[in-house]
């Protein structure tokens, strides 16, 4: 279809005739524009899609979408310590589900999606979702964006970013791995690292790094963090602690952004503004001569609600117009039940008509009826034991110090500890009880002899009496004299495993259900049969209905049932015998899943 030729000399001039001349143009808006072009360009001002539009004039043109209430890891301010009740998988949304709402809102004016969770890369099918949202493209989609916490990434990056992911937000609230244990209950402080350094070699448009700070924990951390930007083009956000349901927020830990901008100053009194995308949350700042920069998203102290331009789709399918907003609509139930584009849109149109002006104030937050945050799609994606206050980058005898190839030093250090490294006790008061089971096992090596005489039935030992037998029948005797070896250890394991809290200082007691011990003596042949090694293999299996797991008790179990054996038989092995491959094979029950050890 042909259009009508545009007068271009009449609709652009330079600014200089209008009494200016800095060499840019301008639309003219004279009478002597011709009513033709100035018609041509209303019509094509009115193709344009309106978007999403508040009562209070704000325009959404960014969508964040949650693939999936699930996460590989469990940080405190996240998810609650008691965990959280998944949504049937029948409830969320499928792909096709996903798609159909993506290429609507982009329809009607999304130019920014942003992929969360949980954590997105959970979900097995991302990488084709992601070349599928990029096909939305022609439509008027600008950035495919996500936010993850790492820790599975770095491998499958390059292909996300192929298929059309443009932007990466990466979690990181600590360069400590022992604060990462604390903060996220879960191991893999290295791994974050290597997305990072994968993601700043990569094509992506933009790299950055959030930060939740929290005081007394992390907020030590600031000018460490700063020193990220200077040789490498990343963007550090460091991000105020949000009150959700389940993180048991207080003010007293919350660090505001001017303080933390107060920090920087001080010790770089040079820093600029620098320049900021529309509707940025975070207020960016820079450093003269450093390539990256810095910012501060200051939801709680000094909220940016008159610019939000946000929409959040839940993985079950639910829109929100507020991170801070409990109301709820199911886009998912109206698709199901056969609504049409056009409907949908309605129905979003609605919601975002409702939305308010700004959230309430950070002591005023609805934390009872709003969802934690795993289950919206967060700004933060992202352990066993107390904070340190020592800086991550000191040492002591106790770490070992390894460096990342972007410069970040990295520590692994004791955990049980309190804040000034003293021994202990994790509370675990608060946690609901639950069905727990593990099972250890290990090995001991032995002699031939030692073999022989724990599996054959025993003669009457006067048949051979001391004084009238060679030194090896003698230790035979003294062996035999202290009974069925595999007997005694099986009761010295399960006496072992009651005992635990007695033995190791900072185990809870427990109230064991069952204890289950198997001594089996085993014949291992090598090829060629030339080398045969014997030994006793230990299981034991610990059940309880307890507040904490139950590993302890079982390994326990196991290494006194082995120790058992080698007294039992030292006077004719003592030499020989090793203790080997003593380790956790199962466990089930507990917020952290089941676990079963490959074979």
């Amino acid at each position: 279809m042909g259009h009508t030729p545009v007068d271009l000399d009449c609709v652009f001039v330079p600014l200089e005739q209008k009494g200016r001349n800095s060499g840019a143009w301008t639309v003219d808006k004279s009478p002597e524009c011709s009513s033709e072009t100035k018609r041509r360009i209303a019509e094509v001002d009115s193709e344009r899609p309106s978007g999403f539009v508040d009562t209070f004039s704000r325009k959404h043109d960014y969508l964040r979408i949650s693939l999936t209430e699930k996460c590989n890891l469990r940080c405190f301010y996240c998810m609650p310590e008691e965990g959280i009740d998944l949504s049937p998988v029948g409830k969320i949304l499928t792909n096709e589900e996903v798609l159909r709402l993506a290429s609507l809102f982009v329809r009607n004016g999304i130019t920014k999606i942003r992929l969360t969770g949980g954590e997105p890369t959970v979900r097995k099918d991302i990488t084709e979702l992601i070349r599928e949202l990029n096909a939305l493209k022609p439509l008027g989609l600008r950035s495919i964006a996500m936010t993850s916490n790492g820790l599975a990434l770095h491998r499958r990056l390059p292909q996300l970013i192929d298929n059309g992911l443009s932007h990466l937000n990466l979690s990181l609230d600590t360069l400590d791995p022992f604060k990462f244990e604390l903060i996220t209950r879960r191991r893999g402080h290295d791994a974050v690292l290597k997305a990072l350094d994968v993601a700043l070699h990569s094509k992506l448009s933009s790299v950055k790094l959030n930060v939740v700070v929290i005081k007394g924990l992390n907020d030590m951390e600031i000018l460490d963090f700063i020193k990220l930007t200077k040789d490498q083009p990343i963007s550090v956000r460091f991000i105020e602690f949000m009150p959700f349901t389940g993180n048991k927020w207080d003010q007293a830990k919350m660090v505001t952004s001017s303080e933390l901008l107060s920090q920087v100053r001080a010790e770089y009194p040079a820093i600029i503004r620098d320049t900021e995308e529309l509707n940025e949350t975070a207020r960016t700042w820079k450093i003269p001569g450093f390539k990256g920069t810095f910012g501060f998203i200051s939801s709680m102290s000094d909220h940016f609600c008159s610019s939000c331009n946000r929409l959040r789709l839940t993985a079950d399918g639910q829109i929100k117009v507020c991170l801070f907003d409990p109301n709820e609509v199911s886009l998912r139930d109206a698709m199901r039940q056969g609504a049409s584009d056009e409907e949908i849109s309605k129905i979003i149109q609605r919601a975002v008509s409702g939305k308010k002006e700004k959230h309430a104030g950070m002591n005023d937050i609805d934390v009872v009826t709003n969802r934690p945050m795993i289950l919206i799609g967060h700004y933060y994606n992202n352990t066993r034991a107390v904070p340190s206050k020592r800086p991550y980058y000191e040492t002591s005898p106790h770490s070992f110090a390894k460096t990342s190839s972007i410069g970040v030093r990295a520590y692994s250090t004791l955990t049980h500890l309190d804040g000034s490294g003293k021994a202990n006790m994790v509370d675990v008061g608060n946690k609901p009880p639950s069905r727990r089971t593990a099972t250890a096992s290990g090995k001991i090596f032995i002699t031939p002899l030692a073999y022989e005489l724990v599996t054959r039935t025993y003669t009457d030992e006067t048949d051979h009496p001391d004084d009238s037998t060679s030194p090896g029948q003698r230790a035979v005797n003294k062996a035999k004299r202290k009974g069925d070896t595999l007997t005694v250890a099986q009761l010295a394991a399960i006496m072992g495993a009651k005992q635990t809290s007695s033995l190791i200082p900072l185990c809870h007691p427990l109230s064991l259900s069952k204890i289950d011990v198997d001594l089996r003596p085993q014949v291992e042949r090598r090829t060629g049969g030339e080398d045969t090694r014997y030994f006793i293999e230990c299981s034991a299996t610990v059940s309880c209905e307890g507040k904490t797991g139950v590993e302890m008790e079982a390994l326990t179990a196991v290494s006194v049932g082995l120790l058992t054996v080698w007294d039992m038989l030292k006077a004719v092995a003592g030499k020989e015998m090793e203790i080997s491959d003593i380790k956790v094979v199962a466990k089930s029950g507990g917020v952290h899943g089941d676990f079963v050890r490959a074979p």
